[in-house]
């Protein structure tokens, strides 16, 4: 593990924070709690836990599957550049894997694993210029992600360079899932499906499983998922050649529970309220005769009047209507008594959407613009290129850590938030990666034998 720099190690340990974080917050959804209920249906010698969960155990597969289903199950988790979310297929694989393994590995080997996981996602999306942009066909966690989570699962038992090329193979088997389920119950599943496959398959190829080791170097291959792909050889992981993506992409980070370019509109609309109310006083909902949101084009996060939560996580409209009559957006914004608002309602068929030409559809380069105009036809516009969270802008570690206390202390007590907080901050150093388990499990206040002196 000294390929590690101190960039990446640093940030792998906020990625891993907050996806936890979200994963813990997700494990009071509905989707995780029908997800959980199926897979409570098997049963193995080896079990695993579930994140805040202190009574429940799984086999390793399903055990990423749920918590991998939990970390996405409000799209509050990380976001990358090409597009993806890294850690959520990948983090939920291997925690669930090394509580399983015989001789337990270490917070290092996690940490190493984690990043080989992380760096694949990475390197096959640039294999693709078509990567770069907002999808148009596939959800990108479910044609990446499953790769990142054999990978770092295969590095994590050790596997040998031939099995790690067939635990690939049989990994891309199981990839790509089509757009068409974003905004439904079913997203949170690509996380979950590409944790639990990614696994199986390095599981798989352990057992002497085979597939075809050329799987992405050919067309027929992984270049079935980019119509550019364009494969090409990357430096000896041991070279002085060799860098880690993750050493110069930065993740964002989400403060709102939703699809990353809700983010830019949100921002945008605050903006333009705090210029209405600095010259009229107030904001008033008779007062707007229009709002103008102005953002890049695409079909799958313009839902003018929303049905459902996951369809207003994806909804240009929802989020900038909500950030413009309550001046926040927040956790419970997306639920029933908050989105079925008449006044909500109201607003959001006062919105017209525009797409400029040269607004791309690209998270490194969009921007949103929202404009406000009155009965009086005063108009107040603002635009976001940059929000709070992105990787040109990130979090604060302060603010990222109060992110994981807020959502973790929903569900596990002061011992168990503090305990993630504190393994985490020093994952490279623990001598045992099950000690994080046991404080994601610690729901109560009840005390749990958790043998410190063996932490580092």
């Amino acid at each position: 593990a000294a390929q590690l720099t101190d960039g990446v190690i640093c940030r792998s340990k906020r990625m891993m924070l907050d996806n936890l974080g979200v994963g813990l917050l997700g494990t009071k959804t509905a989707v995780f709690n029908k997800v959980l209920q199926y897979s409570q249906l098997f049963s193995s010698e080896e079990r695993s836990s579930v994140w805040g969960k202190c009574d429940i155990s799984l086999p390793p597969q399903f055990a990423a599957f749920v918590n991998g289903i939990a970390v996405h199950s409000m799209d509050f988790d990380d976001t990358w550049h090409p597009a993806t979310h890294p850690s959520g297929a990948v983090l939920p694989a291997l925690l669930a894997l090394a509580e399983s393994l015989p001789s337990q590995p270490s917070g290092l080997d996690l940490l190493l694993a984690f990043n080989v996981g992380i760096e694949v996602q990475g390197r096959l999306m640039r294999f693709s210029t078509e990567a770069y942009n907002i999808p148009q066909r596939f959800h990108p966690p479910t044609v990446v992600g499953v790769m990142g989570s054999a990978a770092a699962s295969a590095k994590l038992l050790g596997l040998s360079p031939a099995q790690c090329s067939h635990a690939l193979a049989i990994a891309a088997s199981s990839a790509g899932a089509p757009l068409a389920n974003a905004a439904t119950q079913t997203k949170p599943l690509h996380i979950g499906n590409a944790a639990r496959r990614g696994l199986e398959a390095a599981q798989l190829a352990q057992m002497g499983l085979e597939g075809n080791p050329a799987i992405l170097d050919v067309d027929c291959g992984f270049g079935v998922y980019y119509k550019d792909y364009r494969p090409t050889a990357m430096a000896d992981f041991t070279s002085s050649q060799f860098k880690w993506i993750l050493e110069d992409q930065d993740v964002a980070f989400k403060r709102i529970p939703a699809h990353l370019g809700m983010h830019w509109v949100v921002d945008a609309a605050l903006a333009a309220r705090a210029k209405l109310e600095n010259t009229v006083g107030t904001f008033d909902l008779s007062q707007i005769r229009q709002v103008t949101l102005r953002v890049p084009p695409s079909r799958y996060i313009d839902c003018p009047f929303p049905a459902t939560e996951h369809q207003a996580r994806h909804s240009f409209q929802f989020n900038a209507c909500s950030a413009l009559l309550d001046n926040k957006v927040r956790v419970s914004s997306y639920f029933d008594p908050e989105r079925n608002r008449p006044t909500l309602r109201e607003l959001m068929s006062k919105v017209k959407v525009e797409t400029p030409e040269l607004n791309q559809p690209s998270f490194d380069k969009m921007y949103c613009e929202a404009e406000v105009e009155t009965d009086q036809g005063q108009r107040f516009s603002a635009r976001c290129d940059t929000f709070y969270g992105h990787w040109r802008k990130p979090l604060s570690q302060e603010d990222l850590v109060e992110k994981f206390s807020c959502h973790a202390s929903s569900v596990l007590c002061a011992e168990g938030v503090d305990g993630v907080i504190e393994v985490v901050g020093n994952i490279d150093k623990v001598k045992q990666s099950s000690i994080l388990g046991s404080y994601l499990r610690m729901t109560s206040s009840q005390h749990m034998q958790l043998h410190s002196p063996q932490m580092y």
